[in-house]
């Protein structure tokens, strides 16, 4: 994720998180053009059993990634008969996972769900087949000096709220039984420095950015997630298109076994994961590793939880998707289950791989 201080758009300004705008998703697949090579390029010309795969994260190669990255380098993606995986960067200037899709550059990617359900039910025949957070990490970090501990205690405050944030922001106060005016709402960029000097009290973050570069330069903060608060929604969404799911099934179940091991390896080795953000795979973007080590910290309360320590990495209870849907129709997404969701390849591959819970 950028830091804080950086110039550049922060990714919840980008493609991820665009369907929270209500824009442009409208003529996604005119302008994504047309179905394109549904293996992203893949083939068994290299000898390998299941041949190259393009994936496309969600956003640049920093912490986010971690268990792609110990899959790769540790030879996961190999072993589980793949020629070579090829992590694609997301960021500002890449088109959305969903695109990518669309149009074949792509044979799976980590995306959110409202991203997904929009393209969804525009036409756009994907589902998401398992989530790397079980958690979004949306958060609201304020001051820890005059601490904002849950969505009752933004009333009569100060909160800054991105543009594309708004409907996401709006869904929480909807989600708790609030109105925009119960809140003044002041609309911001993407760096944190309102809070520290007072403008605001309240700030829309990521939980696995903002609060700890905050932190950092020695500004002390709480937090709350949106998804402790009545919008539980999921993020790093493992995604694919439908014909994927119905003619690679042996494909994907290959690729969910080394993603696996590689989130599992990453979940108990968050330092290794920092170096391998910043000394091999991000080392372009100059990240910084004692960062990038808490980040990593971070990150992995919202991948490991109760629920993936009986179930498995990924996994999503249907509980969790019913929460998911609710939150969505907070957001103004109305979807069925079935349209988004299809979780028996992953419980699939835990039935005949109990060793990888």
């Amino acid at each position: 994720m950028t830091p804080v201080h950086s110039t550049k758009p922060d990714r919840r300004a980008f493609l991820r998180y665009c369907a929270l705008t209500g824009a442009a998703l409208g003529g996604l697949l005119t302008a994504c053009g047309g179905s394109g090579d549904d293996s992203g390029g893949g083939s068994s010309a290299d000898g390998s059993k299941f041949g190259a795969v393009a994936v496309q994260l969600s956003w640049l190669k920093n912490i986010e990634f971690a268990g792609e990255y110990f899959a790769d380098s540790r030879g996961y993606y190999k072993a589980a008969g793949f020629g070579s995986v090829n992590l694609v960067a997301g960021g500002a200037a890449s088109t959305s996972v969903e695109a990518g899709l669309d149009t074949g550059k792509v044979w799976i990617g980590m995306s959110a769900p409202q991203t997904t359900a929009p393209a969804v039910l525009e036409g756009l025949p994907a589902k998401i087949i398992g989530t790397t957070y079980q958690k979004s990490p949306f958060c609201l970090v304020s001051s820890a000096a005059k601490p904002i501990r849950n969505p009752q205690e933004m009333k009569g405050r100060r909160i800054g709220v991105q543009d594309t944030n708004q409907l996401i922001f709006n869904a929480l106060l909807s989600a708790n039984g609030m109105k925009p005016g119960d809140v003044t709402i002041v609309p911001a960029q993407f760096d944190p420095t309102p809070l520290t000097t007072g403008e605001v009290d309240g700030w829309v973050s990521y939980l696995t950015n903002e609060p700890i570069t905050l932190s950092d330069k020695g500004f002390d903060n709480t937090n709350f997630l949106f998804a402790d608060y009545d919008l539980p929604l999921v993020a790093e969404t493992i995604t694919v298109k439908q014909s994927t799911i119905d003619n690679e099934r042996d494909r994907l179940k290959a690729f969910l076994i080394a993603e696996i091991k590689g989130w599992r390896d990453a979940v108990a080795d968050p330092a290794q994961s920092a170096r391998l953000a910043v000394e091999v795979y991000g080392k372009d973007q100059k990240l910084d590793l004692a960062v990038q080590n808490k980040q990593a910290i971070s990150q992995n309360t919202l991948v490991a939880t109760a629920e993936t320590k009986t179930n498995g990495l990924f996994t999503m209870t249907d509980q969790l998707i019913e929460h998911n849907l609710a939150a969505l129709r907070s957001a103004k997404i109305d979807i069925r289950s079935e349209r988004l969701f299809d979780l028996s390849i992953l419980r699939e591959v835990f039935a005949e791989h109990s060793e990888l819970k």
